[in-house]
């Protein structure tokens, strides 16, 4: 059995609304899902389904109201083990005064790793994602696909266990969603893992072995990507993971 880089057991979020927080509003329910390590796991579902709550209490920016979360072998208490996650948000707010350099600097330092260390990876990184020749200019003058790319490599700087990608394709053109297609897949043939939340099941198809649909906060389902079509194809696509999951997202068994 391949080793779980993630657990979550029957892990439920709940916010008070109305007057004086009297109405339950459940975010998750009793959600247990597994990631296995070398997995690109994707994590899809409609709007308000709580893909976002579950991903923010797996990086502890929120508490479950219920369950338990296992994140890199260790209860998600242990907030050392965040040092070891990179996360890539589709939406970017960083200070525009810094340069690509010094925001890479600073996320790294963030992240403990060594200065010398820093210092030879930073310019790596932003070669990687084609921002050598921009390393010194403010952040002020980037376009967003070049935000978005210096993103990347924030999210890369500490060299991550568990890489965790928000729609991390938003606002990147062609270039840029083929760079990061290779850097998942460098990385999965090292042993790295990855969750990628996304609506283009495209990237979904093209990218993750296994795959969670979330609908109304509880499992939909979970498991290999191939085991939701009774006959598979030799290439899986946009269209045909679309009609498998039809079911799964109108409430019906696949």
């Amino acid at each position: 059995m391949p080793k779980l880089i993630i657990e979550f057991q029957n892990v439920s979020k709940v916010y008070r609304a109305g007057l004086l927080g009297k109405r339950a509003v459940w975010a998750l329910r009793n959600v247990t899902l597994a990631v296995p390590q070398g997995a690109v796991f994707g994590l899809i579902g409609p709007n308000r389904a709580g893909k976002t709550t579950l991903v923010k209490t797996l990086l502890s920016i929120c508490r479950p109201t219920a369950g338990t979360i296992q994140r890199l072998g260790r209860p998600f208490q242990d907030r050392s083990t965040l040092a070891s996650i990179g996360y890539l948000h589709e939406s970017q707010a960083f200070p525009r005064y810094l340069t690509a350099t010094t925001l890479l600097h600073y996320y790294g330092s963030l992240s403990l790793v060594p200065s010398t260390l820093l210092a030879r990876r930073v310019p790596q990184l932003l070669a990687e994602v084609d921002l050598a020749d921009r390393a010194d200019e403010p952040i002020a003058r980037f376009s967003k696909g070049m935000v978005q790319r210096l993103a990347l490599a924030q999210a890369l700087v500490n060299d991550p266990e568990l890489l965790v990608l928000d729609e991390p394709a938003e606002g990147m053109d062609l270039l840029a969603r083929k760079l990061l297609d290779d850097v998942i897949r460098r990385r999965r043939d090292r042993g790295k893992t990855a969750i990628l939340v996304s609506h283009n099941l495209g990237d979904v198809a093209r990218l993750c072995d296994q795959v969670a649909l979330l609908r109304a906060g509880q499992v939909a389902y979970a498991g290999q990507l191939r085991e939701l079509l009774d006959d598979g194809p030799a290439d899986f696509s946009a269209e045909t993971l679309q009609e498998a999951l039809e079911p799964l997202y109108a409430g019906a068994s696949p």
